[in-house]
């Protein structure tokens, strides 16, 4: 079944993208084009002589084209991708060039996975059980070097930060990278990008450091903790665990969930995609998060403002939030109606309960029903009809909001943090 134009469009990451993968779907660029179950595929006329060859592998999906843009998927791809939703492609056979690229892949599928097969599962167990421990070793050094560290930065106090530009926090988040603990190295960077940031920047640090201090002080009792406390303090020194794991064994929820919205953040090695669900029967929010070395493709299979019937494998927490899709039933259909929210003081008491069972929670989806926005004193506002209302983020566009609202009131799906309010989606 071909894609809808939402699911294409999703791959595009700014308008002037999407203007150029517009301008490449006009069916007087393409000579030659195809489809079948498994692929896309076509000749489109560039500015070359010769005409690059476009051939998109459906299952994964990936994408090869012969122009020499690095972007993935290119303005040639998405615009044949374009027409394929748009029906402007027929079935026909797989021609040769793009079959050899198919069963290349396939090839180099199956010998990734005979290499992961033919290895002895004792001894494979035997050396991750080895690196768990090496790493447990130098993860405790660093934990026993960093409470040490900021023990006699509080001492000193943090006033004389500005002068150094933060460098002394920049270099013990690098020590922590060192002790392959990359939470406690994130946290440090939060810290250190708060230093000079606007006139109450010291109380924006010494919140970051109190949560690395908690942080340290729970690594030293792991033993103590509830397992699902426990697990939450190793997943924020950065303890990882394998999705296939989490399929296997994780709590599972099946429901039809909303997909609220998605929020990229771009690294300088790694991207991140955020998308936030909500269970329409069980009321369970969810969190499934996709990665990517800049320029490769995000997952883009969740539309924000769609539902989908899918069963969730939840990773083990105190407060479970993130999830992995385990299986899906449906493909993403518009909302039946305009989804139930809540009042403010309701959306920030589950934020308040979601915090008391785990302090590290530093982002949280809500649904506000009939909110406006509204001009603060320190920027803009959503006022619901009690007159409660939480802080836009200074970086929101708030002019989206006032033009779909014209005055009347919004259900507004958004994610919570400590900066403010960020809207993903409205109805």
């Amino acid at each position: 079944m071909a894609w809808s134009e939402e699911r294409v469009l999703s791959l595009v990451p700014d308008a002037a993208a999407l203007k150029a993968a517009r301008t490449q779907a006009a069916s007087t660029r393409w000579r030659v084009e195809g489809a079948s179950g498994d692929a896309v595929w076509g000749h489109c006329q560039g500015s070359a002589a010769a005409p690059y060859q476009v051939r998109i592998d459906l299952t994964g999906p990936a994408f090869q084209c012969s122009c020499p843009s690095r972007r993935l998927p290119c303005k040639h791809a998405v615009g044949l991708l374009l027409r394929w939703s748009a029906g402007a492609i027929a079935e026909a056979p797989v021609p040769e060039w793009v079959g050899e690229w198919l069963a290349e892949r396939a090839a180099k599928a199956e010998r990734a996975a005979a290499r992961t097969g033919a290895a002895d599962p004792v001894e494979a167990e035997r050396a991750a059980r080895k690196r768990q421990e090496r790493r447990a070793e130098r993860v405790s050094a660093g934990v026993a070097e960093l409470s040490e560290w900021l023990a006699d930065q509080l001492r000193h106090g943090i006033a004389g930060l500005p002068a150094t530009g933060a460098e002394p926090l920049r270099a013990a988040a690098a020590r922590m990278v060192d002790a392959q603990a990359p939470g406690l190295a994130s946290a440090l960077q939060r810290a250190a990008g708060q230093v000079g940031r606007g006139r109450d920047w010291p109380g924006a640090v010494l919140s970051e450091l109190a949560l690395v201090h908690l942080l340290l002080a729970a690594h030293g009792r792991l033993a103590e903790l509830p397992v699902p406390l426990a697990d939450t303090v190793r997943a924020q020194l950065g303890y990882t665990i394998d999705t296939a794991e989490v399929l296997a064994t994780g709590s599972r929820v099946a429901d039809r969930w909303l997909v609220l919205g998605r929020v990229d953040q771009v690294g300088e090695q790694l991207a991140t995609r955020r998308t936030w669900l909500r269970g329409l029967e069980t009321g369970r929010v969810a969190l499934v998060l996709s990665f990517a070395p800049p320029g490769r493709l995000l997952d883009t299979s969740l539309l924000p403002g769609t539902e989908v019937v899918a069963c969730l494998a939840f990773y083990p927490g105190a407060v479970p939030l993130r999830a992995a899709v385990a299986d899906r039933t449906t493909e993403p259909d518009p909302p039946a109606a305009r989804p139930p929210g809540e009042s403010v003081d309701a959306a920030l008491a589950g934020y308040a309960a979601a915090l008391a069972g785990d302090p590290w929670c530093a982002r949280w989806p809500m649904v506000l029903a009939d909110v406006r926005p509204a001009a603060g004193r320190n920027g803009w506002l959503l006022v619901d009809p009690f007159g409660a209302a939480l802080r836009l983020k200074s970086t929101v566009d708030h002019r989206p909001l006032l033009s779909v609202s014209a005055g009347r009131p919004l259900t507004v799906a958004a994610e919570w943090a400590a900066d403010g309010l960020r809207p993903l989606s409205c109805w």
